[in-house]
């Protein structure tokens, strides 16, 4: 059976849990439109992520990749449209790491476009009443870093063409606020792997309707 590769990121910031890693590991051997789903956590480390995905990668083989990450301040699912070759760290990941202005990979390019139909999967999500948005920054954390590792691993692929990119979630209820609950936060994942699933182009939205 073909698979979905899902990750999340284990707890940083001071933080208990991370809403990431619990929504995807919620999602684990589901099957979503004749592929299953793989559910596994990266470190929030600079140093640890983009080695962890790469492994995934190689031992999944997955059709369809999705990495997800917490974004707090956010009220909404973001379907990130672009990576940047920056690392620029506000504060330390959890290995104490943070790099200011330094590339995440040297030499190359200075962004990469996500492979998902985000705006198929916007539409997807609004029309099912999860609040959604088409984001055009990752940031520049682990987050930005995870998403330009898979999307360059993704452009150098010569046998398939497997689609790939990055959701950032909000707090759960109790770490702050704006904030969404956990079960809307998987409801939300499983209508986006089945939009990105089942679209085979995106949708044509324009701006003025993702706000």
């Amino acid at each position: 059976m073909p698979t979905v590769l899902l990750t999340g990121f284990d707890a940083f910031g001071g933080y208990a849990m991370n809403p990431s890693w619990l929504a995807v590991e919620a999602l684990h051997d589901e099957v979503l439109r004749g592929h299953r789903i793989v559910a596994a956590q990266l470190p929030t480390t600079f140093a640890g992520s983009g080695s962890v995905l790469l492994k995934l990668l190689r031992k999944h083989k997955p059709a369809l990749v999705v990495c997800v990450g917490l974004a707090g301040g956010r009220s909404a699912l973001s379907l990130e449209r672009i990576a940047i070759n920056v690392d620029d760290a506000r504060i330390a990941d959890n290995a104490g790491a943070r790099p200011v202005d330094v590339p995440v990979v040297e030499g190359g390019p200075p962004a990469y476009f996500s492979t998902l139909p985000i705006k198929a999967m916007f539409q997807s999500l609004t029309t099912a009443g999860v609040a959604a948005e088409v984001s055009q920054t990752a940031g520049t954390f682990v987050c930005n870093h995870v998403f330009y590792v898979l999307m360059q691993a993704l452009k150098k692929q010569r046998k398939r063409s497997t689609r790939g990119g990055f959701v950032h979630v909000p707090y759960l209820p109790g770490q702050g606020l704006p904030c969404m609950a956990l079960e809307d936060v998987v409801r939300g994942l499983r209508l986006a792997i089945t939009s990105a699933l089942t679209t085979e182009h995106d949708a044509r939205i324009g701006a003025g309707a993702l706000n």
